[in-house]
């Protein structure tokens, strides 16, 4: 998909590129995927070694699985989930070199600093 290509809206109402920039918006999300990166893992590795709750590793496996960037396969009682599309971790490199870049300008964002909340967003004639 191109970014400048007009496409349909999905069914929760966002643009494909702003939900998948939103799926990788969660630093957890963005551990687990760096994880997949080594081969395939449980959820209960995850909670393991990165320090999760249980709940907490698998809502975040779901969302990920939900959005097409990962897949699980069944063997026995356990799933083994891995990267659905390993291009995804080039996009992540890419995003890398972007943020060595543009150095602190992204953590000193007003709107999206390093708390990952967002500023509300003020009219412009309100503004004036």
């Amino acid at each position: 998909m191109l970014i400048n290509q007009k496409t349909p809206a999905d069914a929760c109402g966002l643009d494909p590129a702003a939900a998948l920039f939103r799926s990788l918006g969660d630093p957890i999300r963005l551990k687990i995927l760096k994880r997949m990166v080594g081969g395939e893992v449980r959820v209960g590795d995850l909670t393991r070694e990165l320090g999760l709750p249980q709940s907490t590793a698998s809502m975040h496996v779901a969302c990920l699985r939900d959005c097409g960037l990962v897949e699980g396969r069944s063997q026995g009682r356990s799933v083994y989930y891995s990267l659905s599309h390993p291009e995804l971790m080039d996009m992540l490199a890419q995003a890398e070199v972007l943020l060595a870049a543009t150095g602190s300008a992204v953590s000193l964002c007003p709107t999206y600093g390093p708390d990952g909340t967002t500023a509300p967003i003020i009219e412009e004639e309100n503004a004036r």
